[in-house]
């Protein structure tokens, strides 16, 4: 009996030590990492050392992982290390962005050291998408003008400049007309809190990732067309049946690939990207609340090109923390440098890519391609544009390309 119990004692402590073996066997050697911004050990990195540094303004010995993504800092095990991330993968989801990115030093700080990104995110119609519901609920009864009232969600704007304070969060199961709970189910798949339609051609992510990241862990101000493609040209919306039609046909070719057939724009709008010539007010917003995008959007030829009788404004860096400068150390495809003198719009926003040259003619480096495009401005020119007809609509009718 003895015996047989010593056997039994043994084989139990043989398999509790083989047990014991294969868990320390399976647990990798933690790989420490102290981020010089938390001074707090975590072990991501254990399992993680082949993920890019996510960008130049995000070092990882500054930042680490954890103040960005969350989850348990010491765990080892991937399940439990991950319980606790925010937003899964993507911490710039905006249901959490605020506690994975924001902060005074990060991106909810001031607006007059450009820092307020969050804030001009969540109010901007690319967030908001108010221009199409309160287009459509106009249209179909359920509101007597187009004052806006709702948005994707409920946000409220008390500093804006735009006299719109506040939108309630629009859901479709509250409305009586069906064509309004039609296009509440099918045709809200664009705006950035939205997860995106299937298919390759849609893939994005969602809140700042949803423009930012092109490739997996990344983030880029190094913007191409086909990130915005995803959402803005993938084809149009059927009003009478009220649901999204998508493009049929598969252009192999850039100039078809970046505006659908209908469209009608000059070489230099299909040539460069979008992030070329839109500003980041108009992209991301400006922090007000805005009723649709034609009212965010003001960037037009004229900027770059000026018109008959004026050149395009411009404006000299003289100051080493300009903005303009920030950006081009985020996306260093031109040299800029105190003393350049640049193009700016009529709001001051600077298009830092672009650079006056000693002889009176402009450069434009590529943000996302790196191509460098020289242009001259229309004053001089052998342009026939009448002197009250400087609109975009009115170049278009002499430079539209044809297809």
């Amino acid at each position: 009996m003895y015996r047989r119990l010593l056997f039994i004692g043994s084989t139990l402590l043989l398999v509790v030590i083989l047990v014991a073996w294969q868990q320390s066997s399976r647990t990798p050697n933690p790989i420490a990492l102290i981020p010089t911004l938390t001074g707090e050990t975590e072990y991501c990195t254990t399992c993680h050392a082949e993920l890019p540094e996510i960008s130049k303004s995000h070092p990882l010995q500054t930042f680490g992982c954890v103040s960005c993504h969350g989850g348990e800092r010491l765990a080892l095990d991937a399940d439990l290390a991950h319980s606790s991330m925010r937003g899964g993968a993507n911490p710039s989801d905006l249901s959490v962005v605020e506690m994975s990115c924001g902060g005074s030093n990060c991106h909810s700080g001031s607006e007059a050291e450009n820092r307020d990104h969050i804030q001009r995110v969540m109010t901007s119609v690319q967030s908001t998408y108010t221009g199409a519901i309160t287009s459509i609920r106009f249209t179909f009864g359920a509101q007597t003008d187009l004052i806006p009232q709702f948005g994707t969600s409920a946000i409220t704007d008390e500093k804006t400049q735009t006299g719109i304070t506040a939108l309630a969060a629009f859901d479709a199961a509250t409305e009586t007309n069906p064509m309004v709970q039609k296009f509440g189910e099918n045709c809200l798949t664009c705006h950035i809190n939205a997860v995106p339609r299937e298919g390759d051609v849609y893939a994005r992510q969602t809140g700042c990732a949803a423009c930012h990241s092109t490739e997996k862990h990344t983030l880029t101000t190094a913007i191409p067309y086909k990130q915005c493609n995803a959402c803005h040209n993938r084809g149009n919306y059927d009003l009478g049946l009220m649901t999204f039609v998508e493009r049929t046909d598969q252009p192999a070719t850039r100039i078809d690939d970046y505006y659908q057939p209908i469209a009608q724009f000059t070489q230099c709008e299909y040539t460069l990207d979008c992030v070329d010539c839109h500003t980041r007010s108009e992209v991301m917003g400006d922090g007000d609340l805005h009723a649709n995008q034609k009212s965010i959007q003001y960037v037009q030829c004229q900027t770059c090109h000026g018109t008959l009788t004026e050149l395009p404004q411009t404006k000299t860096i003289t100051d080493p923390n300009d903005i303009a400068l920030r950006m081009a150390f985020l996306n260093p495809v031109l040299d800029l440098k105190v003393g350049d003198t640049i193009l700016v719009t009529e709001k001051g926003e600077p298009l830092w890519n672009t650079r006056v040259l000693p002889d009176g003619t402009y450069e434009l480096i590529g943000k996302a391609t790196s191509q460098r495009f020289d242009f001259r401005p229309v004053m001089g020119s052998a342009c026939e544009q009448k002197p009250d007809e400087q609109g975009s609509q009115y170049c278009h009718a002499c430079h539209a390309v044809e297809r």
